[in-house]
């Protein structure tokens, strides 16, 4: 089983960026100092968050990340054209010593769309197509491709990346578009932060139905989800946090999803990793044995002072990470 780490870089508008900089460089270095085994960033644009853009960011924190593998949880592919998508992170392989993990996902923030001129209803046609494109362009060949959305003739990459094909992992969520994944053959689902557990275990049952009903394998696959995750000596110390993601998903009220408002109890019950030791760790379990073995936790929202932040991933190291790794060996290499 492996564990990650998502990092928070958007912000209310007032925040000092460049303090916030630093922290994150320091949550980069207590990460890998703490034996997590990767290091993620998140994409959006024109948002009312203050928002880093995470390929430079990450490539600013390699140097830092140690061992960890990088990558991105999600990146808008639906608004780059693939040709330098594939130069881009190809470049960023070599940066991290080849350790890409590509998140990939079609968005759905209209305002995105309509800042770059590109129909939202095409997303996820684009999305296919550019993994098509993504997977020619990295093996090195002369790429003759003539699609819907991008024609590329006679090209070939000038880059390649350090690995030979990077992995590339598609968020979604909801059930067709869990399917649309499996059916263009993404290496994994990245399962989302904001879905309860059922929901969760229930979907990833889905997607690895539908890689089957499509001819691809399951074997060697991952199988990695994104929670929330703050930890403390008692559940009420953890929740102590709630206000700083209360403010951060209230945002998503700005893009059209009011629901979230009424369900952020709901999903603080059900989706949320918060409590004590003895509580996350049964909330992990409660996952793996659904079949996910990769958490990816993001341990910051907003205005949280770092050093909170770290406190989560100390204790997750200290008291819960030894629960799993040996206990779950068995049951992660031979889940379908």
């Amino acid at each position: 089983m492996k564990f990650g780490i998502l990092l928070n870089h958007e912000y209310p508008m007032s925040a000092d960026v460049s303090q916030k900089l630093k922290d994150l460089v320091t949550m980069t270095q207590a990460a890998r100092d703490l034996g997590f085994d990767s290091l993620f960033g998140m994409q959006h644009y024109v948002s009312s968050l203050a928002t880093l853009q995470p390929l430079p960011l990450l490539s600013h924190l390699a140097s830092h990340a140690g061992g960890m593998e990088m990558g991105t949880g999600v990146y808008l592919a639906t608004l780059e054209h693939p040709v330098q998508l594939a130069e881009n992170f190809a470049t960023f392989d070599h940066l991290c010593g080849g350790r890409l993990v590509l998140g990939l996902g079609a968005g759905y923030r209209r305002n995105e769309f309509d800042a770059f001129g590109v129909e939202r209803s095409t997303r996820w046609s684009r999305l296919a197509e550019t993994l098509v494109l993504l997977r020619a362009l990295w093996s090195g060949e002369e790429v003759n491709h003539r699609g819907r959305h991008f024609e590329v003739v006679e090209h070939r990459l000038s880059l390649l990346p350090q690995q030979p094909q990077p992995a590339i992992w598609i968020g979604a969520n909801a059930e067709v578009t869990i399917r649309r994944a499996a059916k263009m053959g993404g290496d994994a689902w990245m399962a989302p932060p904001n879905v309860k557990r059922r929901w969760a275990k229930g979907h990833l049952e889905i997607f690895n139905e539908e890689l089957v009903a499509n001819g691809f394998e399951l074997a060697g696959r991952r199988r990695p989800i994104i929670r929330e995750l703050c930890l403390a000596e008692t559940d009420a110390g953890a929740a102590a946090v709630e206000p700083y993601i209360r403010a951060e998903y209230a945002e998503f009220s700005q893009y059209g999803i009011e629901s979230w408002k009424t369900m952020f109890d709901d999903l603080s019950q059900k989706a949320f990793l918060f409590g004590s030791a003895d509580t996350v760790a049964e909330g992990i379990e409660d996952l793996a044995d659904g079949g996910f073995d990769e958490f990816i936790f993001r341990v910051s929202w907003g205005e949280l002072p770092v050093e909170r932040a770290i406190e989560t991933m100390q204790r997750f190291a200290e008291d819960v990470r030894p629960r799993f790794e040996t206990s779950r060996i068995h049951a992660t290499t031979s889940h379908p």
